[in-house]
């Protein structure tokens, strides 16, 4: 059976966190385990994830940043404490379980009968059976920016920014993990312009190794923090993804600089003799 670490952002999710979602999703979950990364919340988030961690520390995963760094940085984190525990597969999921968690079994499924295939990436299209309930402006926004991602990227992704995704883990999984992101929020196209630079000398197209999986249920939860005006500073980010990446420069798998954050002193959950990341 293939391991898996899921790696959740949390950022004053307090009053989101669905804490009776995850305790059934542990409860039946085999080879699954969840990394909350708390970004340096100023409400009650950590409490609550240390509740679930006390519950079932096995199951439940604790990275404590002391500061807010961002959902990007704070899943990147995660990403490279996950790596250490040598998963088969990494994957991040929103907090506020707009994708249900029950979902991740189909993610699994993907990459264990298709070794061809290194990221699957969760899509919210409308179809008919499918329970996708996205406000109109979001949903409208989304696709506007979706085609301006396909356009810089060189290939047509339906949706980017869907916050559920699972990567196999590969060398190249992990160079795209390495360094900071240049986005704060759209890191997810950041990541594809990064798996394209270190496929630029293979004779593989590069948008062969993705896995558009269509969701058979996706909501919008009350109390998002992104904004419409953040859609218009993600095609500023968008633009920059495209300076730094998309210039035909090979994306480097050589040791990087790696910049770390303060984690913070409070005893974080973990496996029982495993090596926390620094």
């Amino acid at each position: 059976m293939s391991s898996t670490v899921i790696v959740v952002p949390c950022y004053n999710e307090a009053e989101r966190l669905k804490l009776d979602d995850f305790r059934e999703f542990a409860r039946h979950a085999k080879g699954t385990r969840l990394l909350f990364v708390n970004d340096g919340s100023r409400d009650a988030t950590l409490d609550k994830l240390h509740m679930l961690a006390s519950e079932n520390p096995r199951f439940f995963l604790i990275r404590d940043l002391a500061k807010n760094v961002g959902k990007a940085e704070a899943v990147r984190q995660g990403f490279l404490d996950a790596f250490d525990r040598r998963p088969d597969f990494v994957g991040f999921w929103d907090a506020d379980l707009a994708t249900p968690l029950s979902a991740i079994e189909q993610f699994q499924s993907v990459l264990e009968r298709r070794a061809d295939i290194q990221i699957v990436m969760g899509t919210r299209m409308r179809l008919r059976g499918r329970a996708i309930r996205r406000k109109t402006v979001r949903r409208l926004l989304g696709r506007a920016f979706a085609q301006v991602a396909s356009h810089i990227l060189g290939a047509s992704i339906y949706d980017t920014q869907c916050g559920a995704k699972l990567f196999r883990v590969t060398d190249e999984c992990q160079a795209m993990f390495h360094e900071p992101f240049l986005a704060r929020w759209i890191f997810d196209v950041e990541l594809l312009a990064r798996l394209k630079g270190l496929r630029a000398d293979s004779a593989q197209p590069w948008e062969e190794l993705l896995y558009e999986l269509p969701l058979d249920a996706w909501e919008d939860v009350a109390g998002s923090k992104l904004k419409p005006w953040d859609f218009v500073r993600a095609i500023g980010e968008l633009f920059a993804i495209r300076r730094r990446y998309a210039a035909g420069v090979p994306y480097q798998l050589d040791a990087p600089a790696v910049v770390s954050f303060p984690v913070a002193a409070r005893p974080v959950a973990q496996e029982p003799g495993q090596r926390r990341a620094a």
